[in-house]
């Protein structure tokens, strides 16, 4: 009986640091904003699906496109049916890994630069992208933040002529998001 109390401890020890290794979040933050001559546009998501697996630095992200909020609700719609596409692309990701992982350390207390290159998805069109962004690691949780810019011509994101000065051809992309290890 001591025996299976033993094993079983040892276990729970090894399954719980195979866990460890893995953080995740179903509630990260994605907003963006359009400063173009006319207008500024603002929308924010609340409800962003992330992964972080701190062994191999694999990253993902999923975002619902639908999730995205204006403050007006006619932006709001011509973002999801004309622009977005949300019907036919209902989501966006990102698939991508930390590349400079070993200059990180995730057991330590502090905020650590962080380089990521992978695969972001955005209306059915998929582009190689490299950006840089933080880890601050505190108290066992880790908030990954980054700002970078996404050109809608490389997305075949279309803006009518009607709107084009509405409507910036570079929108900035702010990332917040705070992971919790799976356990």
């Amino acid at each position: 009986m001591k025996l299976l109390i033993k094993i079983a401890i040892i276990l729970v020890m090894i399954t719980g640091n195979v866990f460890a290794q893995k953080y995740l979040t179903k509630n990260g933050k994605i907003s963006f904003f359009s400063d173009a001559p006319a207008e500024k546009i603002e929308a924010h998501n609340n409800q962003v699906n992330t992964a972080l697996d701190i062994t191999t630095g694999e990253f993902v992200f999923k975002v619902l496109i639908k999730s995205f909020e204006f403050k007006n609700a006619l932006m709001q719609e011509h973002f999801n049916e004309n622009y977005l596409e949300s019907g036919k692309y209902p989501n966006s990701t990102f698939k991508g890994k930390v590349t400079n992982l070993s200059e990180i350390n995730f057991t330590k207390n502090g905020t650590y630069k962080a380089n990521v290159e992978g695969d972001l998805t955005i209306h059915g069109v998929t582009q190689k992208i490299k950006q840089s962004g933080f880890f601050e690691v505190k108290d066992g949780k880790i908030s990954a933040n980054s700002k970078f810019s996404v050109a809608l011509k490389d997305y075949d994101i279309k803006i009518p002529n009607t709107v084009i000065s509405n409507i910036a051809e570079n929108i900035e992309i702010t990332v917040n998001v705070s992971l919790e290890a799976i356990k």
